[in-house]
């Protein structure tokens, strides 16, 4: 392979940062709107980001603008990190989180779409920050970098190999066959969703700054709510929450299911193998999580759900376990209810519901169903061959014979997500966490989700984590996001050897 293009690799930098910057001043009306003394903060984060991704773009000018693999795993993992380092200025500036550390887990949980915080009182932010906030999620939810695959060709840079290292999933499904029509394709069903849910928010009840923030949020599967006690400031207003319910469950939806909805090819969508288990499994967890809450609470533990005996106590407890699983499958970490307080059966099914994931192609983190799927029918098929030792019997997903070397990426990708998890525990608790907690922290930060169990569960934060044990969390967020090898390749020695 030749050697890295790093002018290239800069001068893409260059143009994320540039428009990380634009991002920033989008929450300048925000700011001026409500009078805020932040608008001077946020202004020079953006003069310094678009100021440093202009010297970046303008100084490298290479020679070659073809992108191979190694440089689009490094423009990938690098972009990110422009994104966080350069996304916590407007924290840092207007002094909203003067903290380097907690502005950084902040930043970055935003642009991993994860949604953890360091805030202990959100609604005392200022407006223009807490819009910047939610702009992070929504700039990580479907990927600055397949934003900038869509301007590309004004650039004369070709940006295939960026999307097969940015889509979340195994696979990246291509609805154009050109790149860059894949991108702008992905990003108005991106905007319509987020622009539709934020019209029906409104008419619910909320008022159009929470409205567009949660907008944000959910499609994002992001999860940074204006208020401090999340989807649940709205308890008394069901409509609001199944909206919410609704638009959670497309974000996790692969969105080339979407695309064909849209264009009204539902068959498609029905005939998807990943989204009847994406549906039913979302159905029948929610079931029997509403049946625990209904009938067998345990009465040591507080709830704001008292045994159910009428429709409307019974309609909640349904409500709420419904919005909990598909915010927790779908990894986008809203909250209408404490879980950890449903029972300790219930505890442990959410806490299994933490490497489970949405689907493929979806704007959520975490293993993705797909995976599981395949590994599964993996698993069934080799008690097959030790029956039948000379058969030739393929993994089918989708009627389709699975590429054997695709079943060994998954099994991989497993084997080295759970190590990761059992490693990351491990160094949790060598920060001072106890046990829960440090399982909690570990499987939400590297599953992208939020909310965890132990101390850092649904009414609890990020907040107490040492420094150490805040820095480790947000390396989980960013390779989770990235699905583990776009980063974890660049800590190998084979990818810098020049060959």
């Amino acid at each position: 392979m030749e050697n890295l293009n790093l002018k290239l690799v800069y001068r893409f930098l260059g143009v994320t940062a540039i428009l990380n910057g634009l991002f920033m001043w989008l929450a300048l009306p925000f700011s001026f709107y409500y009078d805020e003394p932040a608008k001077l903060g946020i202004l020079n984060a953006g003069i310094i980001t678009i100021a440093l991704g202009s010297l970046l773009y303008f100084v490298n000018k290479p020679d070659n603008k073809n992108i191979n693999k190694k440089e689009g795993y490094l423009i990938v993992s690098l972009g990110w990190l422009t994104l966080s380092f350069t996304g916590m200025l407007p924290y840092l500036l207007t002094e909203s989180i003067p903290n380097v550390t907690n502005a950084f887990f902040e930043t970055i949980s935003g642009y991993s779409t994860t949604g953890s915080s360091i805030l202990t009182d959100i609604e005392s932010m200022p407006k223009g920050i807490l819009f910047w906030r939610s702009c992070t999620h929504w700039i990580g939810g479907m990927g600055i970098i397949v934003l900038t695959i869509a301007i590309l060709p004004l650039l004369g840079i070709g940006g295939m190999q960026l999307f097969m290292a940015e889509a979340p999933g195994p696979s990246a499904d291509k609805l154009h066959p050109r790149i860059t029509d894949t991108a702008k394709r992905l990003w108005l069903i991106y905007v319509l969703l987020t622009s539709v849910e934020f019209l029906l928010l409104k008419v619910a009840g909320m008022t159009w700054f929470d409205a567009i923030n949660h907008a944000m949020a959910t499609v994002s599967t992001g999860g940074f709510s204006t208020k401090n006690a999340s989807v649940a400031h709205w308890n008394g207003t069901p409509l609001i929450q199944y909206i919410i319910i609704f638009f959670m469950f497309i974000a996790g939806t692969n969105f080339v299911l979407t695309y064909f909805a849209l264009k009204g090819k539902v068959r498609k969508v029905i005939q998807s193998e990943e989204f009847k288990y994406y549906l039913f499994g979302i159905a029948g967890i929610s079931a029997i999580v509403a049946i625990m809450i209904i009938f067998f609470q345990d009465p040591n533990l507080q709830t704001t759900i008292e045994h159910p005996k009428v429709w409307g106590e019974t309609e909640s407890a349904i409500r709420h376990s419904l919005f909990s699983v598909i915010s927790v499958v779908t990894t986008t970490g809203f909250v209408t209810a404490d879980f950890t307080m449903w029972s300790f059966f219930v505890t442990a099914i959410f806490f299994s519901l933490f490497f489970l994931g949405g689907s493929a192609g979806s704007t959520s983190g975490g293993v993705k169903i797909v995976r599981h799927i395949i590994m599964l029918k993996n698993s069934f098929l080799e008690f097959k061959k030790s029956l039948h030792p000379n058969a030739i019997i393929p993994v089918r997903y989708d009627g389709k014979a699975v590429n054997q070397t695709i079943v060994f990426n998954i099994l991989s990708f497993f084997v080295l997500y759970m190590l990761i998890f059992i490693i990351g525990t491990v160094i949790l608790a060598f920060f001072g966490l106890d046990l829960s907690s440090a399982l909690g922290a570990c499987a939400s930060s590297l599953g992208n989700i939020g909310p965890a169990i132990g101390s850092v569960s649904p009414v609890d934060n990020f907040n107490h984590l040492s420094i150490g044990a805040k820095w480790f969390c947000s390396f989980l967020m960013l390779i989770g996001r990235l699905e583990l090898f776009t980063v974890l390749i660049l800590l190998t020695p084979f990818f810098w050897r020049k060959n």
